[in-house]
């Protein structure tokens, strides 16, 4: 049987991902909603889904396919960071499970809250952490699982130019997307939990609007971090290419991270329709981590090494 999607969001940066995995994995999007019409990205996937501005409007249609026998199977949320909570909360009271872009919610106390109308729905809540199917990513934690007694030294930079719109935009709102540890980073920081096992410790060297840094203790790994949506932090070696940089060092060693990511969200989408999707706890430890990286006292020394010093990416 085809599954049958919903999408809230069809208007933002991340959306065209989504669409492309419902068509990839052979699903049906039959109604997006978004506030902003300008939606003709649809065209290339669903031209004839059905498409709402208004909230109510949506609600309405996806009440008249559960009478006509013809429910959603899963509602995919592609809205502002803030919103997520809410809209996830309606899927499943519209009897639909949940696909939620990062971060599932803002704050780690919301989740207790999710966990408990999913119990009482009996619906799933998954959402996208799709640096845990990248190759690389797997390998390293298969190479960190067979060594248990060694503690790594870890240097992660992710560099993602963005213009002017971007503080203008909900996205530089921090009560809206929780700054850039939360909106930029929280990929990152879940894929340092999974690989290297709970955060011990965790000091905040900087954190600015566009830019954070700072030093972290895992079980197995001693991270020093930076995060970047400044253009003038991307390596002058890129400058006539790619906007975005990442870098994975492992005990002096770089971890390939330059490929692999194109398809991530059709295999995550993959996942969660066999019954693999990630789910509450398994988002937990990164919301945590990043709701404390919002508010936690800066502690870094002008004498001390900055945790990236740039000139080594130039």
């Amino acid at each position: 049987m085809t599954p049958r999607f919903a999408l809230i969001g069809a208007a933002g940066y991340v959306a065209p991902r989504h669409l492309q995995a419902i068509r990839e994995i052979g699903g049906e999007l039959r109604v997006a909603i978004d506030t902003n019409d300008s939606v003709g990205i649809i065209d290339s996937y669903f031209p004839n889904a059905n498409f709402f501005v208004e909230f109510a409007r949506f609600d309405r249609y996806l009440e008249k396919l559960r009478r006509d026998n013809e429910p959603i199977d899963y509602i995919s949320i592609c809205s502002p960071n803030h919103l997520h909570d809410s809209h996830v909360r309606f899927a499943l009271r519209a009897d639909a499970n949940a696909i939620c872009e990062k971060p599932l919610v803002l704050n780690p106390w919301n989740l207790d809250g999710l966990a408990e109308i999913a119990a009482r729905t009996k619906r799933s809540i998954n959402t996208i952490l799709q640096l845990r199917l990248h190759p690389g990513i797997q390998a390293l934690r298969e190479r960190v699982a067979a060594q248990p007694n060694i503690v790594h030294d870890i240097e992660v930079t992710y560099i993602t130019a963005r213009g002017r719109w971007y503080q203008v935009s909900w996205k530089g709102d921090e009560s809206k997307s929780g700054g850039i540890a939360t909106n930029i980073g929280i990929h990152m920081f879940d894929m340092l939990v999974y690989v290297f096992g709970p955060a011990r410790s965790n000091i905040v060297h900087l954190r600015t609007a566009n830019r954070a840094a700072g030093y972290m203790e895992f079980e197995r790994a001693r991270v020093r971090w930076f995060l970047s949506i400044a253009s003038e932090d991307v390596p002058k070696k890129l400058s006539n290419g790619p906007s975005t940089w990442r870098s994975l060092r492992i005990d002096n060693s770089e971890v390939e991270l330059s490929v692999g990511f194109a398809d991530l969200h059709t295999l995550s989408y993959r996942e969660i329709l066999a019954g693999r999707g990630f789910g509450i706890e398994d988002v937990r430890p990164s919301v945590e981590l990043t709701s404390v990286l919002r508010t936690a006292p800066i502690q870094w020394n002008k004498g001390d090494r900055h945790p990236f010093a740039l000139e080594k990416m130039q």
